[in-house]
């Protein structure tokens, strides 16, 4: 009943990492809610995520359990960590002694950190789509006299760290291709209406001066060039009425060439 129930948890934290197409949408909290899982679903006294970019961390985000614990031992990595390892190899860093790895010289930052925190036990997994690697996930182990439940089938436990891994790693990756794309949108979207709005002026002012409509925007071309100012910016003083049509017409004098 207890992995039944496990199971239904794990789903909802699945669709809730999913779900990352929302306005208000923010990384260290969505990164916290995913720790908040990891630690819930496997008995772990403290989870975090590190971002990576380049080999270097670029965001790190804890539990809200034991925070601080954890965003400390996410700290004590720069010199090599279980995030890091799995973040290179792409592959999960499997429960490691933390007294084990002490006595063996590896990662000594992060194990004297570790045994600081009576964590007994760590294991990584890496946030992964396809070939892209964003980071890694980090589960710490508490001390046997800690723990609230008995020890679970390691294999198990870091496949469900690494399904919520994956969960947050699509999640990441739709919501960066979400915001680009928004973003190209809302550049074309101005580009048409800058386009727009010259078009616009370069009418008005065709009419008013009754002139071809290329001798107009010649007009509005060099007078923007003359005061550095965007075209686009020349021509919405023009559609309020608020542009200086003396100076405007003058550039057709000075600069352009053509009948009238």
């Amino acid at each position: 009943m207890r992995y039944a129930t496990r199971e239904i948890r794990l789903a909802s934290a699945l669709v809730e990492a999913a779900d990352t197409l929302v306005e208000d949408f923010e990384a260290m909290h969505y990164l916290q809610r995913v720790c908040d899982h990891c630690v819930e679903l496997l008995n772990a006294r403290a989870a975090g995520v590190m971002l990576i970019d380049g080999g270097r961390s670029v965001l790190l985000a804890a539990s809200s359990r034991h925070e601080r614990i954890a965003l400390d031992l996410l700290e004590a990595q720069h010199g090599g960590g279980p995030c890091l390892e799995s973040y290179g190899s792409g592959k999960p860093v499997p429960p490691v002694s933390i007294r084990v790895a002490h006595a063996a010289a590896r990662w000594p930052d992060f194990t004297e950190r570790a045994l600081g925190h009576d964590i007994v036990a760590t294991f990584a997994v890496p946030l992964r789509r396809r070939e892209h690697t964003l980071g890694a996930l980090n589960v710490f182990v508490p001390s046997p006299a800690e723990a609230t439940a008995p020890p679970a089938d390691t294999t198990l436990e870091i496949q469900v760290a690494q399904a919520l891994a994956d969960a947050a790693a699509l999640g990441l990756q739709n919501r960066r291709a979400y915001t680009r794309y928004r973003t190209l949108s809302g550049q074309l979207q101005e580009a048409l209406s800058s386009r727009v709005r010259i078009e616009q002026a370069k009418g008005m002012l065709a009419e008013r001066w009754g002139v071809r409509a290329d001798r107009a925007f010649v007009a509005l071309r060099q007078y923007a060039r003359r005061r550095r100012l965007p075209l686009d910016q020349v021509a919405s003083t023009v559609i309020e009425g608020t542009a200086d049509d003396a100076e405007l017409r003058r550039e057709i004098d000075e600069g352009s060439a053509g009948p009238a």
